[in-house]
């Protein structure tokens, strides 16, 4: 009997420390009279500053989220939020404890987009923002607002997205940085409208001097770049503020680290013994994410192909490059670091060379912390007695910032059918193939983690980089002897360093031909460590463009055909 009430005092003590609250969403007319599709986010936190939609993430200290997909909302017309609503942390809204919160919502648009493949699929367009649902134009929000929660709360309460964020300006051309967009022929057809693809150019001192170079192009994969960061003409000045403080690298006032970086690579580039080449940085955000992977992919369309053989080629005409394979090289960082292998791998042809830096997993077998082919789940570790959480993320000495279900869980919460434009999300999008609904096949149930081996087979298949180049060695190891350069630390934050591993045991050991590949760990270097072990990651991580001359220079002078162009940019 004791127990028993004891049992029911914790019910009620539970029950009296949670609500259960709803909350009904709306925009008024004056904020647009369009019906709109999309997604709505709520969003709770516990500080008003900064306000809650920039507080949710994956550290420890992140916001609650919760979201809903809508289809034809309408003016005036609120749709309602509640214990339904799939959330992250918590699940459900009937979880949320009793207490103070400031209050956000947002609505993530959505686009319907009728494919040449016969799919029509609703989904966030890119705008300009590098696919981010906190910028994107048009996006609608309301003003944060503090609230109290109280335990039995009946009623649920209103928010209006009385706000729009606005566009955003395009960049402007300076004498070394130039900005190109052309339409894409393949992308717009497989898409069903006018898609684009975009550039950021850097020219080489003495372009315009120069008329008659012709000149190697070197292409830095990485995140949308909304310009050509990492160059300036002026230094930061002297009483530029150092207070900032990032703490991923626990530094003060790295603003002005970044900015005098900056203009030392000017220095650098402008000096009389640097050689001269153009630097692109493209833009191909895509409704999945903030680029493409560079490659072609059944639900993102042929973007390796429109990059390669649409933007490439026009970048080389009107900035006169050489527009030949061997004066052609690709590098980046991460998401950067996969593309540089990949577009070495998928147009082994096309470039001369690529070094990649921490990249993305290239080998599924050790897709981060599990094996993708063997493994059943990949939230948890099982066993016959219990399951072990997988982690997702760490810091350089090990410790766990979150697991494979936490950061999956909130991909869910922004967006289902693989739209929250985030990692897994995003990666589910470019290899997965796609699904009756015309959304990616789920490679895992995201709620659950278990994964799906006949979709694990078909991305094996297609984009696992280590399992293609075993399978095609015969074929296309002849195409990349020589080529492939490899740097990761081997504490990277996302485990990265375990497939490169893999990789290394391969590229070691092949022969007929042998890979004469470069393979290199910065010892307890986290993410983004790009090659230079000695200098710290915060600053290694901004000097790609000057990293590998050397090496490019080599290869150049190695493997070029008679009768290339070695001198007219060598001014």
């Amino acid at each position: 009997m004791q127990r028993t009430c004891l049992l029911l005092f914790g019910c009620l003590l539970a029950f009296s420390l949670h609500a259960q609250p709803s909350f009904t969403v709306s925009f008024p007319a004056s904020t647009t009279t369009a019906t709109l599709d999309g997604r709505v986010l709520l969003i709770l936190a516990k500080t008003a500053s900064p306000e809650p939609k920039l507080q949710v993430g994956d550290a420890v200290e992140t916001a609650q989220i919760f979201g809903l997909d809508v289809n034809g909302m309408q003016p005036g017309k609120p749709v309602t939020v509640d214990a339904g609503a799939f959330g992250y942390p918590k699940r459900s809204l009937r979880e949320l404890p009793a207490g103070e919160y400031y209050v956000q919502a947002v609505l993530h648009r959505y686009e319907t987009f009728t494919r040449s493949d016969g799919h029509t699929v609703k989904l966030p367009m890119d705008r300009g923002e590098g696919q981010n649902w906190r910028t994107a134009p048009g996006n609608l929000f309301s003003k944060p607002q503090r609230i109290s929660i109280r335990a039995g709360q009946k009623g649920a309460m209103s928010i209006s997205l009385s706000q729009v964020n606005p566009p955003i300006s395009e960049p402007k051309d300076t004498r070394f940085i130039k900005h190109i967009k052309i339409k894409s022929e393949r992308l717009s057809k497989f898409w069903g409208r006018p898609m684009y693809l975009g550039a950021n150019v850097l020219l080489p001192a003495g372009f315009d001097q120069h008329p008659e170079a012709r000149y190697p192009l070197c292409l830095f994969h990485g995140h949308f770049p909304a310009d050509f960061d990492g160059f300036s003409e002026t230094p930061p000045p002297a009483n530029m503020d150092t207070t900032d403080y990032i703490d991923r690298f626990k530094l003060k006032g790295y603003n002005k680290i970044v900015a005098q970086e900056a203009y030392d690579f000017y220095k650098k580039w402008t000096s009389p013994n640097f050689p001269r080449m153009l630097i692109v940085e493209i833009q191909h955000a895509n409704p999945y994410y903030d680029d493409s992977y560079a490659v072609n992919s059944q639900n993102l369309g042929p973007y390796g192909d429109a990059i390669m053989y649409e933007l490439l080629p026009e970048i080389e005409r009107q900035f006169r490059g050489i527009g030949k394979g061997w004066a052609r090289f690709t590098y980046g960082g991460s998401t950067g670091g996969w593309e540089a292998l990949a577009a070495q791998v998928f147009y082994p042809d096309e470039f001369n060379g690529c070094f990649a830096a921490c990249p993305d997993p290239i080998a599924f077998d050790a897709y981060t912390v599990f094996n993708l082919y063997k493994d059943k789940n990949a939230y948890f570790s099982e066993g016959p007695f219990r399951r072990t959480p997988r982690p997702s993320q760490r810091n350089s000495l090990g410790q766990v910032k979150v697991t494979m279900e936490e950061t999956n869980h909130r991909e869910l919460a922004l967006g289902t059918h693989s739209r929250s434009g985030d990692q897994f999300d995003i990666w589910e999008a470019v290899y997965s193939p796609v699904g009756s609904d015309g959304y990616p096949k789920r490679i895992w149930n995201k709620e659950t983690g278990v994964i799906d081996t006949t979709v694990a087979a078909y991305w094996r298949e297609h984009f696992d980089l280590l399992h293609i180049l075993r399978r095609d060695w015969k074929t296309l190891g002849p195409k990349v002897t020589g080529k492939i350069h490899l740097y990761c630390g081997d504490m990277d934050n996302y485990y990265l360093n375990n497939a490169v591993y893999l990789m290394e045991d391969f590229l070691k050991t092949v022969q007929n031909p042998a890979a004469k590949s470069e393979v290199a760990y910065g010892d307890r270097f986290e993410h983004c460590w790009n090659g230079d072990p000695n200098v710290p990651n915060y600053i290694s991580r901004l000097r790609y463009n000057t990293m590998y001359i050397d090496k490019i220079l080599k290869r150049i002078a190695d493997n070029h055909p008679a009768g290339a162009d070695l001198t007219s940019w060598r001014y």
